[in-house]
């Protein structure tokens, strides 16, 4: 299978340098989108969702510090990385410039090889990021293989899968905030369980985004399945706002838990591949 090629969106109103950028970074195996105005360049990294933004400061209609602000207050497009490029070289514009999250900054005349290696290193720290997930600051994909992976050889090994049903539709009615806070609030009830009886070798991650996967002791499996659905099923009405709880309540599509559990050396799996689609299953 193909590797998955990074999205560069190039915002610059200068047509030559735009070009240039263009046919240099497809050259170097990025997919590239190009605008020349500021609200373009908004609507483009909204639609295309691109991994890293080359943003020239001097548009014709916002400037690059606008639409970088605008992008800043947006959670689908925050945690984009973004690199200004520019004339100015004032150290206030610069400062400027880091105060709305820039990555980098880049001055004209640029070296397109220095730019080249700045685009690459923005993009390296971003895919180290992606091993936690950025709003429950838990491990996840690489990080949960490879735990996942040490199960399969291991006697004693237990596996509870948490899934939080509903979550898009109660993001949906109450935004993105209050759903964030629900997930960090069902993280922390997570590790506080294990915190308390478990022990230091177990582990809670993503699976997926509304999915906790915890690895510990088959000895630990039973008191811990009953300690987290107590404490969930307890409190996740209370993230209702009170006028709409009593409604919520009675909602079928209202947010609630499954749990899953999973003994990986009793089901005879030697593969991740496997143990995965044995956990898909307990989820459904």
């Amino acid at each position: 299978m193909a590797e998955e090629k990074s999205k560069i969106l190039i915002v610059e109103d200068d047509l030559d340098v735009a070009d240039m950028l263009n046919a240099y970074f497809r050259v170097q195996g990025y997919e590239v989108f190009t605008v020349n105005w500021g609200e373009d360049g908004v609507r483009a990294a909204m639609t295309a969702r691109p991994d890293l933004i080359i943003l020239d400061i001097r548009l014709p209609d916002i400037d690059g510090y606008e639409v970088a602000r605008r992008l800043r207050s947006d959670r689908k497009t925050n945690a984009i990385p973004i690199i200004f490029l520019t004339e100015k070289r004032d150290r206030s514009d610069r400062l400027q410039g880091l105060e709305l999250g820039a990555d980098d900054y880049i001055t004209k005349p640029f070296d397109v090889q220095e730019l080249r290696l700045r685009v690459r290193n923005s993009l390296r720290r971003t895919q180290q990021d992606t091993l936690t997930n950025p709003v429950t600051s838990l491990p996840e994909g690489e990080l949960v293989d490879e735990r996942l992976t040490e199960t399969l050889t291991a006697s004693n090994a237990a596996l509870m899968l948490v899934t939080l049903n509903n979550l898009d539709i109660f993001r949906d009615h109450y935004g993105f905030v209050a759903s964030d806070d629900v997930m960090r609030a069902v993280s922390m009830m997570l590790q506080n369980a294990l915190r308390d009886t478990g022990n230091g070798n177990d582990f809670l991650g993503h699976l997926s985004a509304t999915e906790f996967i915890l690895v510990l002791e088959s000895a630990s499996l039973a008191s811990m399945e009953e300690r987290v659905r107590t404490r969930l099923e307890q409190s996740l009405d209370y993230f209702y706002p009170i006028k709409d709880r009593d409604q919520a309540i009675s909602r079928e599509n209202r947010l609630a838990v499954k749990i899953g559990t999973l003994l990986p050396s009793g089901k005879k799996m030697k593969t991740l591949e496997e143990l995965k689609k044995a956990l898909l299953n307990i989820g459904k």
